[in-house]
């Protein structure tokens, strides 16, 4: 038996290559060589590698200024929010930083944000957005004033806009109707169900299936995909997070798309080069590359 720790196997190569719209490489093991190859190598050719706090998006804006095949996303992650404001040991960070608190650390933050936004090789701000599974009530009006503005910082310099929800299906639609979505809106990790998927067709916004959409208990997820048009559906791994089946609960990576897609296509009742070609497609005019 395989450990928890141990790499799935690669899959089988996809016939036709598609991206990887959602990952995280600052927190997989090995270097970005190594996973840029492993991931080519099974005809995942593009990824988008995405920032959670300052840290993580000046790392992604590097990133991609250094490699062809990676886009960034920069954005304080909705648990950033909070932990900045108030100092929570609880927010989101890889670092486990207790930074000094306070609205104005937000605001000198999102500036951060804002500058790394303008640059030509970061595609999207995100991913910003709710969270009320990790994060309270104290932590709603901080979540609230970020997502509001990189919505303002996404449509100022023209970039897509990527959306984490997680238990907040409601108020990030009614953030997003009230501030005017960004003319690309993807929600990353679709956590919805069939009648959202319907609300996000009818508004144009994207939506990003990870390996969960493969879990047993994700009917919503399948129902969804099943439902949303293909020509706004994405795949992501959301790496090292969220591994498919049947190699949940180890290490996931970009080279492991093809296990997600092919479980889309069987979904879809679709053939597997033709969602693979609807797929890759969608993700360069979703990132405008």
């Amino acid at each position: 038996m395989p450990s928890h720790a141990e790499a799935p196997p690669l899959p089988e190569p996809l016939r036709v290559p598609v991206a990887d719209s959602h990952t995280h490489l600052d927190m997989q093991s090995g270097t970005v060589e190594e996973g840029l190859a492993k991931a080519a190598s099974v005809g995942v050719t593009t990824v988008v590698q995405v920032g959670c706090d300052v840290r993580g998006s000046q790392w992604a804006a590097e990133t991609a200024a250094r490699y062809d095949a990676v886009h960034a996303a920069v954005a304080l992650h909705p648990n950033e929010a909070p932990r900045i404001v108030h100092g929570d040991p609880d927010g989101w960070s890889r670092q486990g930083e207790r930074e000094a608190g306070g609205a104005a650390a937000l605001d000198e933050a999102l500036a951060e944000i804002d500058r790394l936004a303008a640059l030509p090789h970061v595609k999207g701000v995100g991913e910003t957005g709710l969270d009320y599974f990790r994060t309270g009530e104290e932590g709603k009006a901080a979540q609230e004033h970020s997502f509001r503005a990189h919505i303002e910082i996404a449509k100022r310099h023209g970039k897509a806009l990527v959306i984490h929800d997680r238990e907040a299906h409601a108020d990030v639609l009614r953030v997003l109707k009230e501030e005017g979505a960004p003319e690309r809106t993807v929600f990353h990790c679709y956590s919805g169900d069939a009648g959202m998927a319907e609300i996000c067709a009818r508004a144009g916004y994207y939506m990003s299936f990870a390996g969960n959409v493969t879990f047993k208990n994700a009917q919503n997820l399948r129902d969804a995909l099943a439902v949303a048009p293909l020509e706004l559906v994405l795949v992501e791994t959301d790496a090292p997070f969220l591994t498919p089946a049947p190699y949940r609960g180890r290490p996931n990576a970009p080279y492991l798309v093809p296990v997600t897609v092919r479980a889309m296509a069987a979904v879809r009742g679709t053939d597997e080069d033709t969602l693979a070609t609807a797929l890759a497609a969608n993700t360069a005019r979703a990132f405008g590359y």
